[in-house]
C-alpha cells in the first residue's frame, strides 16, 4: 500500500523555489534548511529570519462559556487573560496529569479566544477540546482554522522588517508588549515566538501568505528551516512536544511547573493527579564539558542520585559546544557534574538552569 501523501502548507512552492531541502515532518512536507543550517541559526540570533509554521493549527473558541471551558481544560491560570490581546502559554493535561499538548492561547475578547497547537497533536487536540465542550459547555463554538497560514519572523531586527513589509501593522504593532497580540483586519500579529528572540508570529489568510513571504524576502529576511528552529528553541530552553514531554510525563517533570496553577481553588483536568504526585524527576539543562561529542536525545545520564535521560540535545551554534535538556532525579542541582553516555564513552556534563541563550546573549559558560 502506498504511503499517504504528505500535507503541504500554502508556502510549499515558495520553499522549493528558494532551494529548500524538504523533509517529512510528522506527515507534513516542510523545509529542513535552505542551504546552511548554521547560517540560518546565526541570522536569527544576529539579524532576523522567517519560518513557515503553517503546519500548526489555530483553533478559535467562541461563546459566553468559552472562558469557563478554558479554565477547566488548561493547567495555567486563565484569569491572567484579563484583557483583549493577552496571551498565555499552557498545557492541556489528561486526567493522570500527562501532557496532551502545549499551546498558546490568545484572548481576542471576553468570549473569543484562539489557541495555536502543535501540528502533530492538532487532530487529537481538536477532538479532545470538542469532547470537553460537549460535556461542559455545548453552546461554545470551536473552529479549526485551516484557512489560515502562520509565519514567524524572529530576531533583533524582526519587528523593523515586519513593519516595513506590513506598514498598516506599525501603529498597533509598535505598542504590543511581549506575549500579546492584536487583530488587524483579518490578520493576527502576536509578539511571541519559539527562538528566544524578539519578533512576531503572524496568522493571516492562506491565500495571502506567499505575498507576505516574498515581501519579507525582498527586504532581506532570510528563510530558516526546521533544523535552525530546533537549535534556536533548545538554546532558549524551550520544550519540544513528543521529546521533552508527552502524555506519560507531567509538566512538573518537564520544567513547566510555572505554567501549572495548583494554588487557586479552580479545578482543571489533571489537577488532582498533579497535587497527589510525589516528584521524583525534574528537568535540567546540561552543558557538555569539552568538545569531543554531541549530546542527543535518549542518551543515558548517570548522577549521584540515580540515572536519567536526555530528552533533547544538540550542538549550540551560539555557545560553540553541546547542550541538552535532561530528565534526572530530584536533588541534582545546577553546578553538579553528571556523566552522559555518548557513543560508548562517558563524558562529563555540568548541570545548568535553562535557558542557555536569550536575546542573542549566552547565559551559561
Amino acid at each position: 500500500m502506498a504511503a499517504p501523501a504528505l500535507k503541504t502548507t500554502p508556502l510549499n512552492a515558495a520553499h522549493r523555489e528558494m532551494g529548500a531541502r524538504m523533509v517529512d515532518f510528522g506527515g507534513w512536507e516542510m523545509p529542513l534548511n535552505y542551504g546552511s543550517q548554521l547560517d540560518e541559526h546565526h541570522r536569527v540570533r544576529r539579524d532576523c529570519g522567517m519560518f513557515d509554521v503553517s503546519h500548526m493549527l489555530a483553533i478559535d473558541m467562541r461563546g459566553a462559556s468559552s472562558r469557563a471551558l478554558l479554565a477547566y481544560v488548561l493547567a495555567n491560570d486563565v484569569a491572567k487573560l484579563n484583557s483583549a490581546g493577552k496571551a498565555l502559554y499552557s498545557c492541556l493535561l489528561n486526567p493522570a496529569g500527562g501532557v496532551i499538548d502545549d499551546l498558546i492561547v490568545y484572548c481576542f475578547a471576553g468570549d473569543w479566544f484562539r489557541l495555536i497547537v502543535n501540528a502533530a497533536c492538532a487532530d487529537k487536540d481538536y477532538a479532545w477540546l470538542a469532547a470537553r465542550r460537549d460535556e461542559h459547555a455545548p453552546a461554545v463554538r470551536i473552529e479549526a482554522r485551516h484557512d489560515l497560514a502562520l509565519i514567524a519572523v524572529q530576531g533583533p531586527r524582526a519587528r523593523t522588517k515586519v513593519f516595513e513589509a506590513l506598514p498598516n501593522a506599525r501603529a498597533a504593532g509598535e505598542r504590543l508588549a511581549p506575549f500579546s497580540a492584536v487583530r488587524i483586519d483579518d490578520m493576527m500579529l502576536a509578539r511571541t515566538g519559539y527562538t528566544g528572540e524578539d519578533g512576531f508570529e503572524i496568522a493571516l489568510p492562506a491565500d495571502a501568505a506567499v505575498a507576505l513571504w516574498q515581501r519579507l524576502e525582498a527586504l532581506g529576511v532570510a528563510p530558516a528551516g526546521l533544523a535552525a528552529r530546533d537549535t534556536l528553541r533548545l538554546e532558549a530552553g524551550m520544550n519540544l512536544y513528543g521529546q521533552d514531554m508527552d502524555e506519560n510525563v507531567s509538566p512538573l517533570e518537564s520544567g513547566l511547573a510555572w505554567t501549572v496553577d495548583l494554588a487557586s481553588p479552580r479545578d482543571f483536568v489533571g489537577k488532582a493527579a498533579l497535587a497527589a504526585k510525589t516528584m521524583t524527576r525534574q528537568q535540567v539543562g546540561l552543558l557538555l564539558q569539552g568538545k569531543s561529542g554531541v549530546l542527543r536525545s535518549h542518551q543515558k545520564v548517570t548522577t549521584i542520585e540515580g540515572d536519567g535521560e536526555i530528552t533533547s540535545g544538540t550542538f549550540s551554534p551560539t555557545l560553540g559546544q553541546s547542550i541538552a535538556l535532561a530528565r534526572v532525579p530530584v536533588g541534582i542541582a545546577p553546578g553538579c557534574i553528571v556523566a552522559v553516555e555518548v557513543r560508548g564513552k562517558r563524558l562529563d556534563a555540568r548541570v545548568v538552569k535553562p535557558p542557555f541563550v536569550r536575546h542573542g546573549k549566552a547565559l551559561v559558560t
